[in-house]
């Protein structure tokens, strides 16, 4: 049997369920982006507003372009299991916040009635770096228009992805959809609506054979959609809210409310996510399918610890920057999450510009060392190459992927002139470290080492420096 409405009383006593009605109640929130991430982070967090005994933040939860999931979900009654494991001990838990599913891609106009319904109050996006298109905007000013049309009050919208300014970027896209005809519109978002930036952490890997198993044999019911996170989460969202009365309400679930997302939104993406990339190609590289693989590594440990507290920290306003990067470093060694290395080198060539150039820069303008970010760009040039070091093939699952494995193709036979032309990239790497002689020389030589000698190699001839 599987996990629905009808089999949530049959599960063990010790497994979290919702205990309100999800019936007798529109959603408040819609959900753009029903990945992983959003139903192990947002939607627990909505979960615990709901148990809570405040009704409005049921999901209407959008899947952009996956209709699968979405049919999952749906048989599912909107319920799926999470496991939450870490150095305390594993605890199942099934959140219900999710109450209604569509698919932007096929049911359009559900989504923009979804924004408009008199009952949403929130609309919150992780559709990745990738999904901020005008195609986006257009669908969200289109649910806009209709509820300032139909006289209903403004809405809070709020970016949860990994986007520096995530909310100002989220406006503006929403902003230039606009035609000369939406004067009206324009005002009314101005003086009801509101775009907080925000920042999310939680490490959360895509759903396994291995998580679907252990699922099945907490539940004692079939579970198409369980999902496998850490304990740690983090929320830091701006204190800028359509209902001001929504601050409150979400520091009582552990949200941090505060007007300074930006100090917090710069460590977890040069931090967290900067050490991920370079992790992931080292184990794409490499053949370590897992970042716990890469992280249990002395010398990659070693590597990650020194990127974070020598090119990266001088260039963050975090105060606590020092403890966030020892509880990093334990939550990458996490074994029960499996989180493919494959997976988060995806889309690279959107993430690296985030991740990375901000830190390479200050460093660059304090004449201070970039020898760690030089490497992880080198195994990156590498990376293009589509074959690890054992001779098996990858798939560059990136936006860019035709254009990168053209330049990374010649890497063997002409290695100096394949680096110059990645770096000469400002989609990947600004306009400043294109024309930077020191910057192209590091990335030249480390890439040599990694052809001559293998990545293994490198990492550990500068991890002993």
């Amino acid at each position: 049997m599987h996990l629905s409405a009808l089999t949530l009383a049959s599960l063990p006593a010790d497994i979290h369920t919702p205990i309100y009605d999800r019936r007798r109640h529109a959603p408040g929130v819609v959900h753009l982006g029903l990945g992983a991430f959003h139903r192990a982070h947002q939607a627990m967090v909505f979960d615990q507003l709901l148990s809570a005994g405040d009704t409005r933040w049921g999901i209407h939860g959008v899947g952009m372009t996956r209709p699968d999931l979405v049919n999952q979900l749906k048989a599912q009654d909107g319920l799926y299991a999470v496991r939450v494991a870490d150095g305390t001990g594993v605890k199942w838990q099934v959140p219900g916040a999710l109450w209604r599913t569509s698919v932007a891609t096929t049911e359009r106009d559900a989504v923009v009635q979804a924004i408009a319904a008199p009952s949403t109050r929130w609309v919150t996006l992780t559709v990745t770096e990738k999904g901020y298109t005008p195609a986006l905007g257009q669908l969200l000013l289109d649910g806009l228009r209709l509820r300032q049309q139909s006289g209903l009050p403004g809405i809070t919208v709020a970016s949860c992805d990994n986007l520096q300014g995530n909310g100002h970027k989220l406006l503006a896209l929403v902003k230039a959809a606009t035609t000369e005809q939406d004067t009206d519109v324009l005002r009314w978002l101005d003086a009801h609506c509101a775009f907080p930036c925000s920042m999310v952490d939680r490490i959360v890997p895509a759903a396994t054979a291995e998580v679907l198993a252990a699922a099945s044999q907490a539940l004692g019911l079939r579970d198409d959609a369980s999902l496998s996170t850490e304990g740690f989460w983090e929320w830091v969202i701006e204190d800028r809210f359509a209902d001001p009365a929504d601050a409150t309400l979400l520091q009582s679930a552990g949200v941090r409310v505060t007007p300074d997302v930006q100090s917090y939104e710069e460590a977890k993406l040069r931090m967290l996510n900067g050490s991920h990339s370079a992790m992931a190609l080292m184990g794409a590289v490499t053949g370590r399918p897992f970042i716990a693989s890469c992280i249990g590594v002395p010398h990659i440990r070693s590597f990650v610890h020194r990127l974070m507290s020598q090119e990266v920290a001088p260039h963050l306003n975090r105060s606590d920057w020092a403890n966030y990067r020892d509880a990093l470093i334990a939550r990458f060694g996490n074994p029960y999450l499996k989180h493919s290395v494959h997976q988060i080198a995806t889309d690279s060539s959107q993430k690296i510009p985030q991740r990375w150039q901000p830190s390479v820069l200050g460093q660059i303008a304090q004449d201070a060392s970039f020898e760690h970010h030089a490497l992880a760009a080198a195994v990156f040039v590498r990376y293009t190459l589509a074959v690890d070091e054992q001779g098996q093939s990858y798939a560059l699952n990136d936006p860019q992927a035709e254009s990168l494995m053209a330049l990374g193709a010649a890497q063997r036979t002409e290695p100096e002139a394949c680096v110059r032309a990645l770096l000469a990239r400002e989609d990947l790497w600004g306009s400043t470290l294109p024309q930077h002689a020191g910057w192209i020389a590091r990335v030249t030589h480390w890439h040599q080492h990694i052809l001559q000698l293998g990545v293994d190699h490198a990492v550990q001839q500068l991890t002993e420096a």
